[in-house]
């Protein structure tokens, strides 16, 4: 593989929910390097195609689909070949898919198992067409789809530990986290658990979210960070204070760039004071500080039309002060379509906007196009490319 060309570690996730499946998906179904320019249609070579996926027929449209790259060759960077795979999923996880993807057009014995940690120049030598697969755990274990039980926790997390090696050691470029289940590693394997971002950042010694953190969200119209992320509405309230609004946006600025609107708490931003004063004694001070601190930021503004606004290019970003403010607006507006990115580690880590999808697991009725639609964005980020806006030097 020429050093030109990006490695992605994907990991597995929860083994029991539709992570695995999706990782499969993906790769029978990007088109290899030499495809013509159109798109499948059902039941040819590249699988089957829904007549009509559930958020309708926009996802994904013919482009978005194609500027996904061309599917991953074998070492040595072949012609056509833009991004490499490294799979971080078990055995136990992926084999039992045969069955229930049989009719996908995929070569299950392009799948090659590693025998140990990989170097970027292994990665380099292995036949054409291979597709890498660390094992975290290398052990023969039965698995349920849609029940996630103590070696499900302990497999997702060995993934994520993986993975995590592998970009901070420099074989991979970028890590693709699959859905983990945060309620089964908190109740098998580690209490404190409370999802990627905080365990990825507490892995690099990043301190404290807003300040050397941030998760964020890219859409193809909107692109969206959060003031807190998984803590009680109580909570996320009283964190809302001049000195961790000026730290988010701060930290915001500094991995993005581009102009940034602070959403309201209140209704209609408080109304000047009449249906609430968060917004003149903590907001509009804040705004002050970082706009005296360089930052092209506004507002606040009135969440109920701050998206909207947002979609049709008035800003580049939105900073919500609590994860719902944001995520109801990007999962109705792009649901399938965004990617979760980290903002603040060491390395580039991009996830699905969704969750494990127990119901689905196993069945071969997971959707694999939520991933695409990341690793289009990965690659973008990669090339310090945004859906909108622009990334600072320090991104």
């Amino acid at each position: 593989m020429s050093s030109a060309v990006p490695l992605l570690a994907l990991t597995q996730g929860d083994p029991a929910g539709v992570g695995p499946e999706i990782l499969v998906k993906l790769l029978a179904r990007v088109p290899p390097a030499d495809a013509p320019d159109v798109l499948p249609p059902p039941g040819d070579a590249w699988g089957r195609w829904p007549v009509e996926p559930p958020w309708g027929s926009r996802m994904p449209d013919r482009d978005a689909w194609h500027t996904l790259p061309p599917a991953p060759g074998g070492g040595g960077g072949g012609t056509g070949e833009s991004w490499r795979p490294l799979l971080v999923a078990e055995r136990a996880a992926l084999l039992p898919l045969c069955q229930p993807l049989q009719e996908l057009a995929f070569d299950w014995d392009r799948l090659t198992w590693l025998d140990a940690f990989p170097t970027r120049e292994a990665l380099a030598a292995l036949p054409a067409g291979a597709i890498p697969v660390l094992d975290p755990v290398a052990a023969a274990r039965p698995l349920t789809f849609g029940q996630s039980g103590p070696a499900d926790a302990s497999g997702a997390l060995a993934a994520l530990d993986a993975g995590i090696r592998l970009v901070e050691s420099g074989v991979a470029d970028a890590l693709v986290t699959a859905p983990v289940s945060k309620g089964s590693i908190a109740r098998h394997c580690l209490p404190s658990f409370k999802g990627h971002t905080d365990y990825l950042a507490e892995k690099a010694g990043l301190e404290r979210y807003g300040r050397d953190y941030l998760m964020a969200f890219l859409a193809p119209d909107l692109q969206v960070a959060l003031l807190s992320v998984h803590l009680p509405l109580t909570q996320a309230l009283a964190g809302v204070t001049g000195p961790a609004v000026v730290e988010a946006l701060q930290c915001l600025n500094r991995h993005t760039g581009g102009s940034i609107a602070l959403a309201g708490l209140n209704p209609h931003a408080g109304e000047g004071g009449l249906l609430g004063g968060e917004e003149e004694a903590i907001l509009l001070p804040a705004l002050e500080e970082a706009r005296a601190r360089g930052l092209d930021v506004h507002g606040p503004e009135s969440a109920d039309s701050l998206f909207a606004r947002h979609r049709g290019g008035e800003f580049d970003w939105v900073l919500a002060l609590y994860h719902d403010q944001g995520l109801i607006a990007v999962k109705t507006a792009a649901f399938g379509l965004a990617t979760n990115w980290t903002l603040g580690l060491p390395y580039l880590r991009t996830s699905v906007d969704h969750g494990t999808a127990f119901g689905l697991a196993g069945q071969g009725k997971a959707d694999e196009r939520p991933l695409a639609h990341v690793v289009e964005a990965t690659l973008g980020l990669i090339e310090r490319r945004l859906p909108r806006g622009r990334r600072g030097a320090g991104a």
